[in-house]
């Protein structure tokens, strides 16, 4: 695979991310570890996790860690092959500091994530959420410290929108601080909301590392209509994970899966690439469970989207509304 920059940061990562979403249930710690190993062999140099991780045993306010924890193990010896990115301000409790993005909790729980990571410096330290009870500025006067203890490398953001992206960037120049080196957001080709931001990010170098890339494996082909869902799939295992199957996604399903056939692409393939064509994109995180998911998502970053098919795609799935220029059309 050839590597990407991560932003302005100077990083290089991989196309493909390995997510951990899943570890700790369905994916258990002897095979979180072992595919983790087969993913940084295979090439995958980015692994992503969070405070809050802990796979389908997962709710609002868990106390989270169980990912981390295996992360931990599965990198302690390869840890100079690995670029690895956490989270913090979703709840890991009831209390009113047990989450957010203010100085005491993001210094708290980024202690305990160092600790679970066995690692001493994180290279990507993402803030997971917003938090509108938090002035920015504290939250990066917070990040900023940690970054000169060395416990961080770089800052990222998840869920934020080109808008608040933005007011970090001027806060930054202003305050001569640490800027936000990536965005980490929903994107598919289902799920387009953020797609008017990708320009936004690639003007001001931020590196965009989307989830939900396959959309719960929705994109992977696994699911057809009129059929019952396989017995290991997420919509079975988990299924307000995923998204209602009606007829109308169905028809979008089955266009894309021709083009795909067209293409003589897997659809995880085909729609991987065309995620990667996308402006600013740097790694997409994919969560697995079995090394044939490693492997196709992998052969994803070898592979190309015919030209012609991104107008089909765009009819199939909608991008979101843009004012239009009436200057430049």
């Amino acid at each position: 695979m050839l590597l990407r920059p991560l932003g302005s940061s100077g990083l290089l990562v991989s196309p493909v991310c390995l997510g951990t979403m899943t570890f700790g249930t369905p994916v258990g710690e002897s095979d979180a570890i072992r595919l983790t190993h087969a993913a940084i062999d295979l090439g995958i140099n980015f692994v992503d996790t969070a405070n809050v991780y802990e796979g389908y045993a997962r709710y609002l306010g868990s106390p989270g860690g169980v990912a981390e924890e295996i992360v931990g193990k599965a990198i302690c010896d390869r840890r100079d092959r690995v670029i690895l990115a956490t989270k913090v301000a979703a709840p890991v409790g009831p209390g009113p500091q047990d989450r957010g993005l203010s100085a005491s909790h993001i210094l708290r729980e980024l202690d305990r994530s160092l600790k679970r990571l066995r690692t001493e410096t994180i290279d990507l330290y993402i803030i997971h959420w917003p938090d509108k009870h938090v002035p920015l500025d504290v939250t990066l006067r917070a990040l900023e410290t940690a970054e000169r203890q060395g416990k961080i490398r770089y800052f990222g953001a998840s869920n934020h929108a080109a808008w608040q992206l933005c007011e970090m960037l001027w806060l930054a120049d202003r305050n001569q601080s640490p800027r936000v080196i990536s965005s980490q957001i929903p994107f598919s080709l289902l799920r387009r909301e953020f797609q008017n931001d990708l320009p936004f990010c690639e003007r001001h170098q931020i590196g965009v590392t989307p989830y939900q890339s396959l959309q719960g494996g929705l994109l992977t082909g696994k699911y057809r209509r009129d059929r019952p869902a396989p017995a290991n799939s997420r919509a079975v295992e988990k299924p307000e994970w995923v998204w209602n199957q009606d007829g109308p996604l169905f028809d979008r399903l089955e266009a894309i899966a021709a083009l795909a056939a067209e293409a003589n692409l897997s659809m995880t393939q085909y729609s991987l690439a065309w995620t990667l064509a996308q402006p600013a994109m740097s790694s997409l995180i994919v969560g697995i469970k079995t090394l044939e998911q490693i492997q196709d998502a992998v052969a994803a970053a070898s592979v190309t989207v015919p030209v012609d098919h991104f107008p089909k795609l765009d009819a199939i799935c909608p991008p979101p509304w843009r004012q239009p220029n009436p200057v430049r059309g």
